[in-house]
């Protein structure tokens, strides 16, 4: 049997689990290195996914706790929308990928891990960055922790 070393998921394992919303309570803490927070606008943020498909995955949030994009104000909307095509940009930067993936899951039924904070996802990704891993062994293997990749794109917004 093959055996991935990933060391940072041991702290995860080994904390507390919040029942509230983290989109709500991560940007609240004002510790944004450790919560691994890149970027602050008027009406959003960007934070790295602790759980990503590819080291730069990055969640766009509102600070306002709303479940849809039908939800938001248009200036929210907006932001949120400028905020996204800022992070290609800078992942471009950062990481020269060759695409991109986009995506908004609205509900728990498309596939919402957090159903209820409506939020974006922005995945760089590279010519086979997908390999037998998942296929065969249901593993994603994520090169670079999240501390590195922080470090890469914190200055570059």
């Amino acid at each position: 049997m093959e055996q991935i070393w990933a060391p940072w998921r041991m702290e995860y394992i080994r904390s507390e689990k919040s029942e509230g919303c983290i989109l709500c309570e991560k940007p609240g803490q004002n510790s944004d290195a450790t919560n691994y927070i890149v970027y602050r606008g008027d009406k959003n943020f960007v934070i790295l996914n602790a759980y990503p498909y590819n080291p730069g995955h990055l969640m766009i949030a509102p600070y306002r706790h709303v479940a849809s994009l039908g939800d938001l104000t248009d200036e929210e909307l907006h932001e949120h929308f400028a905020i996204v095509r800022q992070s290609v940009n800078v992942l471009k930067q950062a990481f020269n990928p060759g695409g991109f993936n986009i995506g908004i899951n609205m509900g728990k039924v498309a596939g919402a891990g957090i159903d209820e904070h409506v939020h974006s996802h922005v995945v760089p990704r590279w010519q086979g960055d997908t390999n037998f891993m998942p296929v065969l062994a249901e593993v994603r293997v994520i090169p670079e922790a999240l501390a590195e990749t922080y470090g890469k794109l914190k200055d570059k917004f």
